[in-house]
């Protein structure tokens, strides 16, 4: 079966890693700065801390918003639920916005036509890999100083993201505070993790107490017992990565780019070999975008059908993610997403990764002209 997924870990982890487990040092110490150390070079950010998962990340995003119980965050509801849960976890409201269908990403125009004076927040994903349109995000964000008096909030869930760029930039170091995922089939993986990226100083100071219960490891000591901490001022979470993963992290790192060439060479090809056939549309990135093809998705007519044909051809295709705002606990927010609705039937992700070569590629095209 050619999947949608693969775990890729580099030949060097396994001895690293056994040589972490045997230090005497397996939780959070050298190694989780010296992975954070390589992420800020690979980046050229210096504002990112490690976490135990892109979950957590968005949690503690959240909740460094200092909202209030009747504050709404708007978001999209075509996501993991990963998204959405941080929002409920901290006692806050949902609003769901319609998606651009030409992206699946979130329609920023409905965006703007759901913002009111209770807004206080916006929770995206880039969906696939492939970036929302940032500059218009800012425009709406001074759109709402001008109407409301204060400036929306952004929290970027980039978990389909890492490498992804925007105007030469990678995303997650445009100034939003951004969560990435390294958990096993992503990218990049630590076996299990995830990033947060911060805006400022200020704002990564109080991340990196509050992911380990508000305490500052530097000044653990609270008196006549090193073990004792100092008073916590802000309670805190355990949130915080350890050295068998960072260590893992560690080992993948350096072949990220080499795996992002291959996936988007992937994609190209699938963008010139699909795009004349009838029955199938190709999304459209947003301007000078450069996607990580996370996903590769694409609409395409009869969708069910087609899932079971590529299952009888031993091909992997999904949606992936289904729409959180169908869900039981989140039923008191269901509002009418009519692009939405419409996308559903017809989107569907195929094999794009590292370890597609070019004859799946060319035996993947040929099923879809088949079918």
């Amino acid at each position: 079966m050619l999947s949608l997924f693969k775990v890729f870990m580099s030949k060097e982890s396994g001895d690293e890693v056994s040589k972490t487990l045997s230090s005497g040092m397996i939780t959070q110490s050298s190694k989780v700065e010296e992975f954070e150390l390589r992420l800020k070079e690979w980046f050229n950010y210096p504002y990112i801390l490690t976490l135990n998962s892109a979950t957590s990340g968005l949690t503690l995003a959240v909740r460094m918003l200092n909202l209030n119980s009747d504050d709404e965050i708007l978001s999209t509801a075509l996501t993991c639920t990963a998204t959405n849960w941080p929002i409920l976890s901290n006692g806050l409201k949902i609003k769901w916005v319609d998606v651009n269908p030409n992206t699946c990403n979130m329609n920023l125009d409905d965006l703007k036509n759901k913002i009111t004076s209770k807004t206080k927040a916006v929770v995206f994903v880039h969906w696939g890999g492939s970036p929302i349109d940032l500059n218009k995000l800012k425009e709406i964000q001074d759109y709402t100083l001008k109407k409301f008096g204060f400036k929306l909030q952004v929290i970027e869930d980039c978990a389909h993201a890492f490498g992804a760029e925007y105007y030469g930039k990678k995303i997650g170091t445009h100034g939003n505070t951004c969560v990435f995922s390294l958990q096993a089939i992503k990218h990049l993986t630590t076996g299990d993790g995830g990033l947060i990226f911060l805006p400022d100083k200020k704002s990564y100071d109080r991340a990196k107490l509050l992911r380990w219960f508000g305490i500052d490891r530097n000044k653990r000591s609270g008196g006549k017992d090193f073990r004792m901490e100092n008073d916590v001022k802000e309670w805190g979470y355990k949130f915080h990565m350890n050295d068998i993963n960072a260590t893992i992290g560690l080992c993948n790192l350096p072949y990220i780019e080499k795996n992002l060439e291959r996936i988007r060479y992937n994609a190209k090809f699938y963008d010139n070999k699909l795009k004349n056939i009838k029955g199938v549309k190709l999304l459209k990135n947003t301007e000078k975008s450069l996607s990580a093809y996370w996903l590769y998705t694409i609409k395409i007519e009869s969708k069910y059908d087609f899932i079971n044909f590529m299952k009888e051809k031993n091909v992997m295709v999904s949606q992936v993610h289904n729409r959180n705002d169908l869900h039981s606990c989140v039923k008191e927010y269901k509002c009418n997403l009519p692009i939405l609705d419409e996308l559903e039937k017809e989107i569907i992700c195929l094999p794009c990764g590292w370890w597609i070569t070019d004859g799946d590629l060319e035996y993947i095209v040929n099923c879809i002209k088949e079918f």
